[in-house]
């Protein structure tokens, strides 16, 4: 399992710290150091079932800075993706990838339901 987080983050704490309550093994991954490319987003995008937007990092100042609430509905899902993969700090966080699931963000209820 690949467990990606900007280490900074509050939230990511947390779900580190419950994977780690769980002992649940996953490979830890830096989301600005190892920004995640094009092809894996498309990748997670597909096997999450989730819209592209749930992936876009919507409280962040780059988000908001971009002015990327009025882009992203003129976009093509293609270049969506395409502007997730330049910058790891508009992408949202925690990502939690699985054999067959993606989860973003952490809501423990959920991650308690998918991930065993």
């Amino acid at each position: 399992m690949l467990f990606i987080e900007y280490p900074k983050c509050t939230t990511c704490r947390k779900a580190k710290k419950w994977l780690d309550e769980h002992q649940i093994s996953y490979e830890d991954r830096h989301i600005v150091e190892d920004n995640p490319k094009a092809e894996e987003l498309k990748e997670w995008i597909a096997k999450s079932g989730y819209p592209i937007k749930r992936f876009f990092n919507t409280s962040g100042m780059k988000y908001r800075d971009l002015g990327l609430k009025d882009k992203l509905p003129q976009m093509s899902e293609e270049e969506q993706i395409e502007l997730l993969s330049t910058d790891g700090m508009l992408v949202k966080r925690p990502l939690v990838i699985g054999d067959d699931f993606v989860l973003v963000g952490f809501k423990e209820e959920q991650w308690g339901n998918t991930i065993k």
